[in-house]
């Protein structure tokens, strides 16, 4: 099966209102290319160097997506460009992609990434460290980055049920948030949970975005 029938057979698959980030790293440019003509028009990498290349030599139309653990002096690379960063884990980076951001004069969106498997090699913030930065005011004073919602992976595992207690914790997390921190700001919408082996289960507990890399592109090679 070749990518844009894997494609269209995970679209058939995925609600409306679930936005589809093709996991693209480690991928070479002809199968990016190929997801493209095939419609997909938002990509996701973990690595700055490689998404930096990528978007010098693809189209131009391409909402390029952050979803790797991202250091703060890296940031500068991707701040022209970059349409959504997933993995945000502190405020030292949410503080770094606002001065970048800034001197782009653009405003960035970003998710912060929650800490909800008992696996402790994710990166991910804890609930009180979340209401401590967005209750602050050096948060109130960034001008040039949006907090758009949560991301989180669950514990990689086979126990459909724990994956699935961690899934309903991050959609909790998120409404909790929303109306304390959000009221009435439509921008506050995503919650980016769920990759190839379990996004079935991360939309029916409550996902609006998932991130698919090997059931679109097959597996990676990371040699």
């Amino acid at each position: 099966m070749n990518i844009r029938s894997r494609l269209q057979k995970i679209e058939e698959s995925i609600p409306e209102n679930v936005t589809l980030v093709a996991v693209s790293k480690t991928k070479p440019i002809e199968d990016l290319q190929e997801a493209y003509d095939a419609g997909i028009r938002i990509f996701g990498e973990n690595k700055v160097q490689e998404m930096c290349h990528k978007q010098e030599v693809l189209p131009k139309d391409i909402a390029w997506h952050m979803i790797g653990h991202l250091q703060s002096n890296k940031v500068k690379y991707i701040a022209p460009f970059v349409s959504l960063i997933h993995s945000v884990d502190s405020f030292k980076i949410l503080s770094t992609i606002n001065k970048e951001a800034k001197k782009c004069d653009r405003v960035i969106d970003v998710l912060l990434q929650m800490h909800i498997a008992e696996e402790e090699t994710k990166f991910g913030l804890t609930p009180k460290e979340v209401e401590e930065i967005l209750s602050s005011d050096q948060f109130k004073a960034l001008e040039h980055v949006r907090v758009v919602g949560l991301m989180g992976m669950a514990t990689n595992s086979s126990d459909q049920e724990k994956v699935k207690q961690e899934f309903s914790t991050l959609h909790d997390i998120f409404e909790h948030l929303e109306k304390t921190f959000f009221p009435n700001l439509s921008y506050f919408n995503t919650i980016s949970m769920g990759m190839s082996s379990d996004y079935p289960l991360a939309i029916e507990c409550g996902s609006t975005m998932v991130r698919i890399g090997s059931t679109i592109f097959g597996q990676r090679n990371y040699n």
